[in-house]
């Protein structure tokens, strides 16, 4: 009533600093008492009801008398400087906040009687929603000089800013429209002041609860979407609300996309908010083993209208060092639904990098240890490492969106096919001033104890080699030759660089293969080891036929040496390879157990004699047949048990005559029936298919029954054969074991620690040395004793019958000598 009397220059001094803070006392005072009383309303207390309804009007009128005051500054000013009005904004923000918050507890404040006060809650809602939305054309009009750093103008808009951003976290569940215009509200006047107000903003705040907002408006969207795919239905309520939805998160991520490019200077504390926004969008989204289960119409409606946005997020942070730093940082730890999510971003990043100036590309490329507690990996060891936690993916495996060719449909990948065609991709646009980086990361990966991560860097590096030049891949060939060649006893890097290295021989060129000959000559004996990895098919006829008199024409050599002379254990290690080399036939007949390399000479014998069983003398076959039954019962390490399927099956074909058969057949029987029952799954599916293929091809029949001695062993070849017993399981339920036995395998590998396993060492043990005897007088004389005791009951046994205890005793005594024997031994 007073305020059109007023001349507006003054109305800060004389009104609004001396009457507003009476205002929110006494607002704040009304909202303690309606609280306080509330507790107590029902529709029997008429007292408390119509004190409350009193209290509730007045505030109404509080609201509305408040918006006349701002409504007053906007129609008499064209311009304002905040600092004539600040108490209008800070008293009018603590208002409406208060307004809000009492709203959104409404429920719990009036246990069960919100009836009866309901229609002025609404209106007072209402006035609160009118007050808000004519502050902010107020604050439309605002104008600040640019020149001016730092005074109380800036300071009276961060905290409007600020104070916006607490009402936000409030009204998110109450009305949609209305904080997304307040959201929209905060980014406009960022921006519009940014020049003088970069500098005292909360960019953390700001990023954080943007962040959040979008996360909350995705899950609702998403549970909307299950709802519709549950229901089946496009034309309901639930569709349209999902569509306004969807619509919201297209607009919370263009407004952090907006935000982000003009203030992300600042925002390197926010790079860790940013991260963890896109693996938890992506995590809850298919292909994703925790994500929704959700139509696929509605998944190319988010991806088409929201997940794009996050695309251009990415196109930002991509030069940004704090960002490289938290996504590439060597400790980060991801719980199980954030590896393959964490994956994907890394292609994501990768696939964008060609584009990108050197610098950038190095920025990411390249290791790099900021402090003591700091270091970041290099890209693509970040791959390949991300690659190794998504167990799960692999296995199930789960589909990703394919690259569209000419003429062709687009075709779902695997992650494995994925992740290759991205990497192969990516490096033939390396910058060569990296290529150090790349080497260092393929050889990494290929020497990894993680099979499928080898085989990846495998491929990549096969790639590599056919699109460079035959230099090129000669040279990689030299090299990892040489790394065979240098790798002591048998591990599993030497494995996968053996694999490595017979797929790299069949991409060099002619000429290139002969240079290789020279350099590694198949007629030094030395070499042997490294012509077992490589198979002659890649070699041209001459150079094949050549290579392979060389090595026989060595390796029998080396053979008839070592058959020639002592034979030690030592001297077996290179014995080993030869084998491994000719593949020719050789028989073997002493000690297994506890020696490795004799373990592994046998692996390779055994499927040798397999080949040849048809040209092998029986009384040899019984032989090794025997020495097997007597290995089985030592619990061999796995790669034996397989090498004695691979001979074994082999004996289907063989006709074993008639003055073996008796020492053949039983040990025959009993190797099958004590590996059918072996619990190892991949030992019992083999031995399945070696009793399989024996069975369907032996003339001796009537061996079978005799393999299958227990009824349960009976009904597993039963199942087998007529591939019945097979549990269908459901994809969910694929997916959730899935889930369970990626989160057991990767919890056994942090607590775990390695420990020598029985068998694992493939060193030979040491001679033991010769010991010398000091008591050996005494030991004779005790022997001599015992052998007159002996000479004394052997000469009473002649004279009289012994005595009933007289047996037990003597059985006692043997044990005893057994157990001295086994001492001795």
């Amino acid at each position: 009533m007073f305020l059109p009397h007023m001349d507006h220059l003054t109305l800060e001094q004389t009104f609004f600093s001396q009457v507003l803070p009476k205002t929110v006392k006494l607002f704040d005072d009304m909202m303690y008492e309606l609280t306080s009383q509330a507790k107590g309303l029902s529709s029997h207390n008429l007292e408390i009801q119509t004190t409350l309804r009193n209290i509730l009007q007045t505030m109404v009128q509080l609201l509305a008398a408040l918006t006349g005051c701002v409504q007053h500054v906007c129609a008499t000013q064209e311009s304002i400087i905040l600092e004539n009005i600040h108490s209008l904004p800070s008293s009018v923000l603590h208002v409406i906040k208060s307004t809000f918050v009492h709203c959104k507890a409404s429920e719990s404040i009036y246990s069960g009687h919100l009836h009866l006060v309901s229609d002025l809650l609404q209106a007072l809602f209402k006035e609160a929603y009118s007050l808000q939305k004519q502050l902010m054309e107020l604050l439309d009009m605002v104008c600040m000089d640019p020149l001016i750093d730092e005074n109380d103008d800036v300071l009276n808009m961060v905290i409007v800013i600020h104070s916006l951003l607490d009402i936000c976290s409030v009204i998110s569940s109450m009305d949609h429209a209305f904080h997304a215009n307040t959201w929209k509200f905060i980014i406009k006047q960022s921006l519009k002041h940014q020049s003088v107000i970069k500098s005292q903003l909360k960019h953390r705040d700001i990023i954080t609860s943007l962040c959040e907002d979008i996360l909350f408006s995705f899950h609702s969207c998403l549970q909307l979407a299950e709802q519709i795919t549950q229901s089946d239905a496009q034309d309901n309520a639930d569709y349209r609300l999902f569509q306004k939805t969807l619509k919201l998160c297209r607009f919370f991520a263009n407004s952090l996309l907006h935000y982000t490019k003009e203030f992300l200077p600042l925002l390197s504390d926010s790079c860790c908010t940013l991260h963890q926004l896109y693996l938890q969008i992506h995590s809850k989204f298919p292909p994703s083993l925790y994500a929704a289960q959700i139509s696929k119409a509605q998944q190319e409606e988010i991806a088409g209208t929201f997940l794009v946005t996050l695309d251009p997020l990415i196109n930002q942070l991509l030069t940004f060092q704090p960002f490289v730093q938290v996504v590439l940082d060597s400790k980060l730890e991801l719980p199980s639904e954030l590896q393959f999510p964490q994956c994907l971003l890394l292609v994501v990043i990768m696939d964008k990098l060609p584009s990108q100036p050197e610098n950038v590309q190095a920025l990411w490329c390249t290791e790099s240890q900021l402090t003591e507690a700091t270091t970041r990996v290099s890209l693509l060891k970040a791959i390949f490492y991300s690659f190794e936690q998504c167990a799960g993916e692999l296995s199930l495996p789960v589909h990703l969106q394919g690259i569209k060719s000419k003429g062709q449909m687009e075709v779902a990948v695997t992650l494995y096919e994925h992740v290759c065609v991205h990497l192969c991709t990516f490096i033939t646009s390396f910058h060569p001033s990296l290529f150090p980086e790349l080497d260092v990361a393929l050889l990494n990966a290929v020497l990894s104890a993680n099979m499928i991560t080898s085989l990846l860097a495998m491929d990549a590096w096969c790639f590599l080699s056919r699109y460079g030049t035959a230099e090129l891949c000669a040279h990689h060939v030299t090299i990892v030759a040489q790394l065979v060649k240098s790798c002591a006893g048998e591990c599993y890097q030497l494995a996968n660089l053996s694999v490595l290295l017979r797929r790299l021989f069949f991409f060099m060129a002619p000429s290139q293969q002969v240079e290789f000959i020279q350099k590694f000559s198949p007629k030094a004996a030395e070499n042997l080891p490294l012509w077992q990895c490589i198979s002659l098919q890649a070699l041209p006829t001459e150079l094949r036929k050549q290579a392979a008199c060389d090595i026989t024409r060595v390796g029998i050599a080396q053979c008839q040496e070592w058959l020639s002379n002592s034979r030690t254990l030592g001297e077996l290690e290179s014995l080993m390879y030869i084998v491994s080399a000719l593949r020719i036939i050789l028989c073997f007949l002493f000690k297994v157990t506890g020696q490795p390399y004799i373990q592994q000479t046998l692996s390779f014998l055994l499927p040798l004699l397999g080949v040849f069983v048809q040209n092998l003398d029986p009384h040899l076959i019984s032989q090794v047949v025997t020495l097997q039954t007597s290995l089985l019962k030592l619990e061999p390490p796995d790669h034996v048990c397989l090498a004695v399927l691979d001979f074994v099956s082999s004996l289907g074909k063989f006709f074993i005559p008639q003055a073996f058969q008796d020492k053949i057949l039983p040990n025959l029987s009993s190797i099958f029936d004590f590996l059918l029952a072996d619990r190892n799954w991949i030992i019992e599916q083999h031995t399945l298919e070696a009793f399989t293929q024996f069975a369907e091809g032996t003339n001796h029949e009537e061996i079978v029954p005799q393999c299958l001695r227990s009824e349960d062993t009976k009904n597993k070849v039963i199942s087998f054969l007529e591939k019945t017993g097979f549990v269908e399981e459901t994809a969910a339920a694929r997916v959730e074991r899935v889930k369970q036995e990626k989160g057991i395998f990767w919890k056994h590998l942090a607590k775990v620690p390695v420990e020598e396993a029985k068998w694992s060492s493939l060193q030979p043990y040491s001679k033991r040395a010769r010991h010398e005897f000091p008591l050996e007088e005494e030991y004779r004389s005790a022997l001599q004793a015992a052998s007159g005791a002996l000479e004394a009951i052997e000469s009473l046994l002649q004279k009289s019958p012994a005595p009933e205890w007289f047996l037990m005793k003597m059985e006692i005594l043997q044990e005893r000598i057994d157990e001295l024997k086994r001492r001795v031994l």
